[in-house]
C-alpha cells in the first residue's frame, strides 16, 4: 500500500511537471509549406473559436467543420512529434499551414466526396481520430498527420477535437466536456457516410474512446445495426473506460464493426492514475487490461503493446510513439492492402502479440 501511494505521488508529480510545459499556439503559419510536407486533414470540432482564430477549450453547441494543411517536418524519425511554440522551425516542427472553415454540413460532405473522388479505387477510406484528455486542437491534427506519415494510412485523414482543456490537471472539465460532445461526434459520423467511402475506419484514444461508445451507444438505441451497417472497424488505443460500462454499452448493438481492435498496455501510467483519480487504484481501465476474461465472448482482438512501450516516447499512446510498433504496423498495414480483397488480413495480425482474437469469439445480435 505504501509502494502504491509513493507511485500515485509521482505520477501526480509528473503530471504537474507537464503541465507547466507550453503547449502549440493554434496559429497558422503559411510559410511552412515552403519546408515541410503538407498533409490534409479535415476537422469537426466542438470548440469554441478564439479572437486569433485558434481554437480553444471553451464548449461550442454548433460544431465548426475545419479543412487543415498540415506541414510535416522533413527531418524526423518515426514517432517524433516535435512543435515550438516560440520562433518554430518548419524544417523540425509540425505547424498548422492552412486552415479554411466550411461552410456547413453539405459542404463538408461535398469536400470529403470530391476528395474521395480523387483518390484510386481501393484507397478511397476515411480515418476519423478521436482524441482523448488532455489534447489541444493542433497537437490532435499533427499527431495524425504523423500516424498517417510513419505507416502509411490511406484515404482521407479526419480529426474529431472535443473541447479538452489542454491540460493534465483538466481531468474533471475534460469529462464533462466528453459528454458533452457526444452529439457532434453523431453529427461527424452522419457526414462522413453520406460521403460514400468504400470504408470508414474510426481510431480513438484514451477518453476519445469512452466518447466514441458512448455516441455509439445512442446511435445504436435510435438505430439498430447502424454501426455495423457503416462503420468498417473500429480502434480503440489505450480506452480510458470501465470495463463494466464498456460491457453496458456493447449490450446496445446489434453487431459490433469488425475488425473491432483494441490496444492495452500494462506500462501505462496515466490510466493507472485515472482508477485512482475513482478511487479504485486496484482495478483495472479498459486499456490496460492484463486478462482478458472479462471480454472472451466479444468480438474483438486485444492487441498488447506493453512489449513496445519501452521505446515509446508516450506511454499512453504506444502504437503512435514506439519505433519498433510503428514499423511493425507499417509492414501489416501494406500487405493487408495487397490480400484485403482475398479476405487473408486476419492472418497478418499474427505478427503482432494478440491477447484475445476476435475471429473465435464472434456473435451475433441474435445470441444475445
Amino acid at each position: 500500500m505504501c509502494f502504491d501511494r509513493i507511485r500515485i505521488a509521482g505520477l501526480i508529480g509528473l503530471l504537474i511537471l507537464t503541465a507547466c510545459a507550453p503547449r502549440h499556439d493554434g496559429v497558422d503559419r503559411p510559410t511552412a509549406l515552403t519546408t515541410g510536407a503538407p498533409q490534409t486533414v479535415f476537422a469537426v470540432t466542438t470548440r469554441a473559436r478564439e479572437p486569433n482564430g485558434s481554437y480553444g477549450w471553451t464548449r461550442s453547441a454548433q460544431p465548426d467543420l475545419l479543412e487543415l494543411t498540415v506541414s510535416v517536418p522533413p527531418d524526423r524519425t518515426p514517432g517524433q512529434l516535435a512543435y515550438h511554440t516560440a520562433s518554430p522551425d518548419p524544417a523540425r516542427d509540425f505547424l498548422i499551414a492552412r486552415r479554411e472553415i466550411v461552410s456547413g454540413p453539405q459542404a463538408f460532405t461535398a469536400r470529403l466526396s470530391h476528395a474521395l473522388a480523387e483518390l484510386p479505387r481501393g484507397n478511397r477510406e476515411i480515418s476519423i481520430f478521436i482524441h482523448g484528455f488532455n489534447a489541444t486542437q493542433s497537437e490532435t491534427a499533427f499527431r495524425v498527420a504523423q500516424v498517417a506519415t510513419d505507416i502509411g494510412v490511406p484515404g482521407i485523414k479526419a480529426i474529431y477535437s472535443w473541447p479538452s482543456r489542454g491540460t493534465p490537471l483538466g481531468y474533471v472539465h475534460d469529462h464533462d466536456s466528453m459528454l458533452f460532445a457526444r452529439d457532434g461526434l453523431e453529427q461527424m459520423l452522419s457526414m462522413a457516410v453520406a460521403a460514400r467511402p468504400e470504408r470508414l475506419l474510426v481510431v480513438a484514444h484514451s477518453m476519445g474512446g469512452l466518447l466514441l461508445m458512448e455516441t455509439l451507444r445512442q446511435i445504436e438505441i435510435e438505430r439498430p445495426g447502424w454501426t455495423a451497417r457503416h462503420i468498417g472497424g473500429v480502434v480503440l488505443v489505450a480506452p480510458d473506460v470501465d470495463v463494466e460500462v464498456f460491457r453496458r454499452q456493447v449490450d446496445r448493438f446489434a453487431d459490433l464493426p469488425q475488425p473491432f481492435i483494441l490496444f492495452v498496455s500494462g506500462r501505462d501510467p496515466a490510466l493507472s492514475l485515472s482508477a485512482f483519480l475513482r478511487g479504485t487504484p486496484e482495478d483495472k481501465r479498459l486499456g490496460n487490461l492484463d486478462n482478458t476474461d472479462q471480454l472472451a465472448d466479444l468480438p474483438i482482438t486485444v492487441i498488447d503493446a506493453t512489449p513496445y512501450a519501452a521505446d515509446a516516447a508516450s506511454p499512453h499512446m504506444v502504437p503512435a510513439t514506439s519505433p519498433t510498433l510503428i514499423a511493425l504496423l507499417r509492414d501489416v498495414a501494406s500487405t493487408s492492402a495487397i490480400l484485403d480483397a482475398e479476405g487473408q488480413t486476419g492472418a497478418l495480425l499474427g505478427a503482432l502479440p494478440i491477447l484475445q482474437s476476435g475471429a473465435s469469439s464472434a456473435r451475433s445480435g441474435e445470441d444475445r
